[in-house]
């Protein structure tokens, strides 16, 4: 395939519909290159081509380019620390729900089993059409495809065992792709310099430049969570003293509240946060609840490390994703306070603005999605 027929497929993944004429101008070719390269992708069975919808305007009706109905498809895959789920996604963004199942820290043995086997079960419906895999995981994830997950116990995993003879197969951390996905698809789509930093259990995140994470020498940049901006007579998992990632999760509200460790942190947290909302809204004036103490307590430590890295990278946005973002509509004027108090001055005029991930939930595996498109795209034939 040439350069110029896969910048054509590239133009209709990020915008499924765009009329012939503005691909052709957006490629800078004229009208007869924009036609020739549209019949070969539709032989290929790549793109088809379509009535626009009715404008009004007088004059020859205007051509749209879509995804071919039998064209390839990619399986996007999201582990995370309590589950997983499995999607077909076509080309230009539109998915098709798969399997999916609870593990809840189970040993990497059978989770790693459960998700073949879902794989195995999409293979046998859609045949040669599926033709790449992105992945999502909670941890580090090497040069080479290996995780590392602290969270879990899952070390030095080989995640191309999950579907191992797949001809294109990438993965990545869960809040590297979150990011990448809302600078392509969500918040941070026109942001220059985006942080995005996701709360699941602990913390992870990533910074976006132009569109492309910074993904760091072995793979491990934006492990924001083992900054040393929490406690420090907490230990992290991780062996480090005072991480910031459990100071703003599910360990740290149980450890404010009393409650044992839970074994599903980011469930323990979410109904934490619900029924902090819930006395919010009600609640007459009087003692603060304990609920909404502990929920307001790691909100603020979350503002005030987002202040470091922002004084640190310069970002013009920061996103939040997972727990971060269910903080963010519960008591947002924690978050902002903690946040503008620990700012550089040259900041505090105009902070960049922090607001919650467009995709939300479905962020990582989005990015394990446009992950698995961008590496499959230069190959189609």
């Amino acid at each position: 395939m040439t350069t110029r027929s896969t910048e054509l497929l590239r133009v209709v993944h990020r915008s499924p519909g765009v009329t012939r004429a503005d691909a052709a101008r957006l490629l800078g070719i004229g009208t007869g290159a924009a036609t020739e390269l549209v019949t070969k992708l539709s032989r290929a069975a790549l793109l088809i081509q379509g009535p626009a919808a009715p404008s009004g305007a007088r004059g020859r009706p205007t051509t749209v380019l879509l995804p071919h109905p039998e064209g390839p498809l990619v399986l996007a895959v999201a582990i995370t620390h309590e589950i997983w789920r499995v999607e077909v996604v076509e080309l230009g963004g539109a998915t098709h729900p798969g399997p999916r199942g609870r593990h809840a820290g189970a040993a990497w043995p059978e989770v790693r089993s459960a998700v073949r086997a879902a794989i195995e079960e999409l293979r046998l419906q859609y045949g040669h059409r599926l033709r790449a895999a992105g992945v999502s995981a909670p941890g580090t994830v090497s040069r080479d495809l290996r995780l590392d997950a602290v969270g879990p116990g899952w070390h030095n995993v080989e995640l191309t065992a999950l579907w191992p003879d797949a001809d294109v197969f990438v993965a990545g951390n869960d809040a590297t792709l979150a990011a990448t996905a809302e600078a392509h698809r969500g918040a941070a789509v026109d942001a220059a310099v985006a942080l995005h930093l996701r709360i699941e259990a602990g913390l992870g995140g990533a910074v976006v430049e132009d569109g492309r994470p910074v993904i760091g020498a072995r793979g491990a940049a934006g492990e924001f969570g083992h900054m040393p901006f929490g406690d420090p007579a907490v230990r992290c998992p991780c062996g480090a003293h005072g991480c910031w990632g459990i100071a703003v999760d599910g360990n740290e509200l149980a450890r404010l509240l009393g409650d044992p460790t839970p074994v599903d942190t980011l469930s323990y947290a979410r109904r934490v946060i619900t029924s902090a909302a819930e006395l919010l809204a009600g609640a007459p004036a009087g003692p603060v609840p304990p609920p909404v103490a502990a929920v307001r307590a790691v909100a603020a430590n979350l503002g005030r490390g987002t202040a470091g890295l922002v004084n640190g990278l310069d970002a013009d946005l920061v996103t939040l994703g997972g727990l971060g973002a269910d903080l963010l509509a519960t008591v947002p004027e924690e978050i902002h306070a903690a946040y503008r108090d620990g700012l550089m001055s040259i900041h505090r005029e105009s902070p960049p603005p922090i607001v919650p991930a467009a995709l939300g939930d479905n962020g990582p595996i989005s990015g394990a999605a446009e992950e698995a498109w961008a590496a499959l795209l230069p190959r189609l034939a």
